[in-house]
């Protein structure tokens, strides 16, 4: 990508962005986020985002109309399939974590929704009510987790594709004929959906690890499933790594804008029951690529015994025959 100057100039004077962490983090500063921005001031935050990961707006006292709208200008809004959110804005979700009404399972690394088929570019976090103690959200670049590897697994795992699911979700629906049936709705809307291992993102270049198996990564695709497991948990356990991390304690009216192609993060539910309160809108992405050629599936398993199913002129089942 070529060098461009990460600096606008708005009414009150040039953005100000300036990197909080090693591989990840930037605070942007001298802008309102409750007045429209001009095309220049979203080019600079756009490219800000895509080259730190977190983009960091304190003393943003903004209302969820204001949010809506700055997410807006990098995106379509998209409405979360499996989240709790407002009947009139559902592409606002309103996190009021208190005393009765616990924290989701937002405490695992993870990136956005990416059973879909094009996960989210972005999420969107405002704060307005912060605990006294805890509830931070802690971020990790996948660029820095893929560059750490050796070169030996970087070649292995470039090629492979991983298979991803709604599986944290599927709890949610009760077991009764209502809420099979349901379920079985959203499995016909949500097929599980295969992505690249090594990412590349559309607007720097940079490659960056794909898979997390403590959410939504569930195998790779065409593996031995002992062997697809422990790969997964080899590369899962990058996000381990401290130097990657940026940790973010919350202050009222910051907004944090990650981008999901390229970062992983987790929320800290040490408050609870203390009250946290916090509105998200998520912008529409596109269909994740790699670096080019996929991985001979036939390769990786050529040493198994082939599946009955691949043969046209093998014995029937009775399930076959009913």
């Amino acid at each position: 990508m070529a060098e461009v100057s990460l600096r606008a100039e708005t009414d009150s004077g040039a953005i100000g962005v300036r990197r909080i962490g090693k591989f990840i983090g930037a605070e942007v500063t001298n802008i309102d986020l409750r007045q429209p921005l001009d095309a220049q001031a979203v080019e600079t935050i756009r490219l800000a985002h895509a080259e730190h990961g977190v983009l960091v707006f304190p003393n943003q006292k903004i209302s969820s109309d204001d949010l809506k709208r700055f997410g807006g200008y990098f995106g379509k809004l998209t409405v979360h399939p499996f989240s709790t959110n407002d009947e009139a804005e559902p592409e606002l979700i309103v996190y009021d974590n208190k005393e009765g009404n616990p924290p989701p399972s937002t405490d695992v690394w993870h990136s956005d929704e990416t059973f879909r088929e094009c996960p989210p570019m972005g999420t969107m976090l405002c704060s307005k009510i912060i605990p006294a103690i805890g509830g931070d959200t802690c971020f990790c670049s996948m660029e820095a987790a893929y560059e750490g590897l050796s070169d030996r697994v970087q070649t292995f795992i470039e090629g492979l594709e991983a298979v991803h699911d709604f599986m944290p979700f599927k709890g949610l629906f009760p077991d009764t004929p209502e809420g099979r049936a349901r379920l079985h709705m959203y499995e016909e809307k949500f097929r599980p959906m295969v992505h690249p291992m090594v990412r590349v993102h559309p607007v720097t270049g940079r490659k960056s690890l794909f898979v997390n198996p403590g959410k939504f990564t569930v195998a790779v695709k065409g593996m031995q499933e002992s062997e697809s497991r422990n790969l997964l948990e080899i590369l899962g356990k990058t996000v381990n790594t401290l130097e990657y991390h940026y940790r973010h304690r919350w202050a009222p009216d910051t907004v944090v804008f990650w981008d999901n192609r390229s970062t992983q993060h987790a929320a800290v539910h040490d408050y609870y029951p203390q009250q946290r309160k916090m509105d998200r809108v998520t912008i529409e992405g596109d269909r994740p690529f790699g670096t080019g050629a996929k991985a001979d599936e036939s390769e990786l398993r050529r040493r198994k015994v082939p599946s009955l199913l691949s043969f046209e002129n093998r014995p029937k089942r009775q399930h076959e025959r009913g």
